[in-house]
């Protein structure tokens, strides 16, 4: 497929150099663009003021990907450079970069400077300039350069170190004639104050249980244990997601680790955000109410565009939070204005009312559970959420995965596969005119008595199969490789 470039910018004035070709635009007029005006991959280069999480930069990236371009840089890049976590892969290979730096004398401490796309003026600095693009492929960098080495820890927190060190190590030293180890350690994250869990406490304790039957230990943990992380084996996400929240720096740690985790940080990424998912499902054909992408400055076309009522959304809102309903234009001028302020991109989407909406629960490409979700009593949505923090929710009604409509099944199979193969519930609309697909939860309910009504023991059984066997398998085919090539010295001895 060819390709050609495009350079966005937050405003025009940004871009003080001569435009090659008409191909420089601001990222509003990126994100607006319609989608028929896109008819071929282009390799966009975000030169945005701010990647700060819902700026414009952060959509225009975002966004690109959803797409299909190619963008420097990837979202990726800009959680890598916005988080600056010690413990960043990235980071880390930056610094073995560095620690092989001869050019700079000895006694230089500190040194800061700017890399234009790999490049800088400085030949002694050049190859330093190039690996360093080619780590975090961020078009403008500064890098700051300061040298340490053990010896500049502070002795007097050697005690501090050892008692960790000691507290760390004591749970993978188990003694050995109390128990034999489990197959698995996981870790459940969760949030005990959270009101509205993915599982409920009495859901949480089914999967220690059904757990226990399997020779898989299970432990529930927090936030504040995220240093206890690597004892475990896998992670298991019960906790609602979000990009810029600690329930991602898990997930990312979990994976750099190469531990299963579910929920995985790409389908935290792109599940989280409402924008990316229109963009993602409008691209591939997928049936969806229709969906604007509107910014202050497309706010007044949206007039004569959606016909009332129209639902405005910011992208990153769960459980129907941040989603408000619009009868008429002055109302939508006054919730977009004030939708504005949490982000720079909200969704205007056509109204379609329906009495339930379907959950269907997909598992590594496969469903694994389905569920009608009714709208609470007199309300439009399943959730009411009220104004002293009380919230109203809309019974549930698990149905059998042979009774669902194939319609349905396919379409909740089909979106599902384009975020990738974890754990998600899609939700879908049907009505007269057919089945649309609503989003797509990375982080889907499972609770007692509800989603698991009809499968039982045998739906907790199947998720932790699932880790069990995604945790198993890499042993498993080294102990295979191993025995083949204990079998061919056999022969040929």
């Amino acid at each position: 497929m060819s390709s050609t470039h495009l350079i966005v910018v937050e405003k025009r004035s940004d871009f003080r150099w001569p435009d090659p070709g008409g191909r420089v635009m601001t990222a509003e007029e990126y994100v607006s663009e319609r989608a028929e005006a896109r008819t071929r991959q282009r390799k966009v280069i975000n030169l945005c003021r701010s990647y700060d999480y819902l700026s414009m930069g952060y959509y225009g990236s975002l966004l690109a990907e959803a797409r299909g371009d190619r963008v420097t840089p990837s979202v990726e890049t800009i959680l890598e450079l916005q988080q600056k976590a010690p413990d960043s892969p990235k980071l880390a290979g930056l610094n073995r970069l560095i620690a092989g730096l001869d050019e700079v004398p000895r006694s230089v401490n500190a040194l800061r400077f700017h890399v234009f796309f790999g490049h800088i003026e400085d030949p002694d600095l050049a190859e330093l300039a190039r690996r360093s693009f080619e780590l975090f492929r961020c078009p403008l960098l500064e890098i700051a350069l300061e040298r340490l080495d053990p010896r500049d820890v502070d002795p007097a927190r050697d005690e501090v170190f050892l008692q960790a060190l000691e507290r760390f190590t004591h749970r993978a030293w188990r003694p050995a004639l109390v128990q034999s180890a489990p197959r698995m350690d996981l870790a459940i994250l969760h949030d005990p104050k959270d009101p509205l869990p993915p599982s409920s406490a009495a859901t949480l304790q089914n999967f220690i249980r059904v757990g226990g039957s399997m020779d898989i230990a299970v432990e529930l943990i927090e936030k504040k244990d995220f240093s206890r992380l690597t004892q475990f084996d896998a992670l298991f996400i019960r906790e609602t997601t979000a990009v810029d929240h600690h329930t991602f720096k898990f997930a990312k740690r979990a994976a750099a680790e190469g531990m299963p985790v579910l929920d995985d940080p790409q389908s935290i990424l792109r599940c989280t955000n409402k924008a990316y998912l229109a963009e993602l499902l409008q691209g591939s054909g997928i049936a969806t109410p229709r969906t604007q992408l509107v910014s202050r400055r497309t706010l007044p076309k949206l007039e004569d565009r959606m016909a009332y009522p129209v639902v405005l959304k910011v992208p990153d809102g769960s459980f129907s939070r941040s989603v408000k309903k619009a009868e008429n234009w002055k109302q939508l001028q006054d919730i977009a204005l004030a939708m504005f302020k949490e982000s720079e991109i909200i969704l205007a989407q056509e109204f379609m009312y329906t009495d339930f909406d379907w959950r269907v629960g997909i598992l590594a490409g496969e469903p694994l559970f389905v569920a009608r979700y009714f709208m609470t009593r007199d309300h439009w949505q399943i959730l009411r959420h009220g104004a002293n923090g009380q919230h109203e929710e809309g019974r549930t009604e698990a149905v059998a995965i042979a009774d669902t409509p194939a319609h349905v099944l396919d379409a909740a199979v089909h979106s599902a596969k384009l975020v990738g193969d974890g754990f998600y519930g899609v939700d879908l609309k049907e009505n007269a005119s057919g089945v649309y697909v609503i989003e797509i939860n990375d982080n889907p309910n499972v609770d007692a008595g509800m989603e698991d009504a009809m499968l039982g023991d045998a739906l907790y059984r199947t998720l932790l199969g699932h880790l069990l066997r995604q945790f198993e398998a890499p042993h498993a085919a080294a102990q295979g490789i191993a025995l083949a090539s204990s079998a061919h010295k056999t022969g040929t001895d």
